[in-house]
C-alpha cells in the first residue's frame, strides 16, 4: 500500500505537543475546540463498541479507550503515521484519528500531487467506513467530508464537479451539523465549500446550481471564528474566504486574518503546521 511508505517527520520541536497521562484529557477540551471529538474514556469506548456492533475490534472498553488515547497522543505530538496506523487498527471506531492522521499529514508534509490525492482517497475510504458503523457520529461525516474537499483541490473545477464531489461534501457537512451544531471545522468547511464553488464557477452558476451563497459562507465562518477564536485554522480559511468571494478587494482583510492565524500559540503539531502555512503566506 503506497501510503505507508513516505511519511516525512513532523519539522517542529513536538516536545511542547506530548500530552502523557492525564495531560490529555486536561487538554483535551482546547485541543479538540475545532472538531468536538469525544475523550475516549472507558464509557465513550464502551459505548462505540456497541454502536459499531459486528465492525468494532474485539477488545474491551479499558483496553480501547487505552488505544484510542495513545493513537491521539500520537496524533498531537506530530507522529501522523503512529497515529494513522493505531487508529486504522481499530477500524471505523479508529477511523476519526486515523483519517484526520493521514489527512493533515498529506495536506502538508506530502508533496507529490498524486500521493496527496491517493492519501486524500484513504482517508476519504475510512471515513466511509466510518458512516456505515457509527452514522450517530458527527466525525464519521466530518471527516469524510473533509478528505474530500481536499481531493477536490487537487483537481481541475471540471474534474471534481463532474465527478459529483460537491454534493457529496455537502451531504456530509449537513450530517455532521446537523449532529453537532457547534462543529467549528464542519462550520469553515461549509463556508468553504460555498466560497470555492462561487470564487470558481461564479455566483448566479454556482448558486444556481450548487445552492452556494455568499452569505452562507461569511455566516458559516463566523461562526468557526465565534466558537474557535484561538484556532489557527479557522483564520487562515477566514483569509481563504474573503479571496474566494471578493479577490483583491479584501487583499488586506485576508493578510490580517493569516497574520492573525501566524500570531497564535499552537496547541498541538497540527496548529503548529496551520500558523507555519500561515507564517508562510505572509513571508
Amino acid at each position: 500500500m503506497a501510503a505507508r511508505t513516505g511519511w516525512a517527520a513532523f519539522p517542529h520541536d513536538a516536545k511542547a505537543y506530548a500530552y502523557p497521562g492525564d495531560a490529555l484529557k486536561k487538554a483535551w477540551p482546547k485541543l479538540h475546540a475545532g472538531d468536538a471529538e469525544p475523550f475516549p474514556d472507558d464509557k465513550r469506548a464502551a459505548a462505540l463498541i456497541k454502536a459499531a456492533g459486528k465492525a468494532a475490534p474485539k477488545l474491551d472498553a479499558s483496553t480501547l479507550a487505552s488505544a484510542l488515547q495513545e493513537a491521539w497522543r500520537a496524533f498531537h505530538s506530530g507522529d501522523f503515521k503512529a497515529a494513522f496506523d493505531a487508529g486504522e487498527k481499530l477500524g471505523p471506531i479508529g477511523a476519526s484519528v486515523a483519517a484526520k492522521a493521514i489527512g493533515i499529514h498529506a495536506t502538508y508534509l506530502v508533496d507529490d500531487e498524486a500521493e496527496k490525492l491517493k492519501r486524500f482517497e484513504q482517508a476519504a475510504k475510512l471515513a466511509e467506513g466510518a458512516i456505515k458503523a457509527l452514522p450517530e457520529e458527527a466525525n464519521s461525516h466530518y471527516r469524510h467530508a473533509f478528505a474530500l474537499g481536499r481531493y477536490s483541490q487537487g483537481l481541475s473545477i471540471a474534474k471534481a464537479l463532474k465527478q459529483g464531489i460537491a454534493g457529496k461534501v455537502r451531504e456530509s457537512l449537513d450530517a455532521a451539523l446537523e449532529l453537532a451544531p457547534k462543529h467549528a471545522e464542519a462550520h469553515t468547511a461549509l463556508a468553504l465549500y460555498h466560497a470555492e464553488i462561487i470564487g470558481k464557477i461564479g455566483a448566479m452558476i454556482g448558486g444556481l446550481t450548487y445552492g452556494a451563497k455568499a452569505s452562507e459562507a461569511e455566516k458559516h465562518i463566523r461562526e468557526a471564528l465565534r466558537l474557535t477564536p484561538a484556532s489557527p485554522i479557522a483564520h487562515i480559511e477566514h483569509g481563504n474566504v474573503l479571496m474566494l468571494l471578493y479577490g483583491d478587494r479584501k487583499e488586506d482583510a485576508a493578510a490580517a486574518a493569516y497574520e492573525k492565524a501566524a500570531g497564535l500559540k499552537p496547541q498541538d503539531a497540527m496548529e503548529a503546521l496551520d500558523a507555519a502555512y500561515a507564517r508562510s503566506q505572509i513571508e
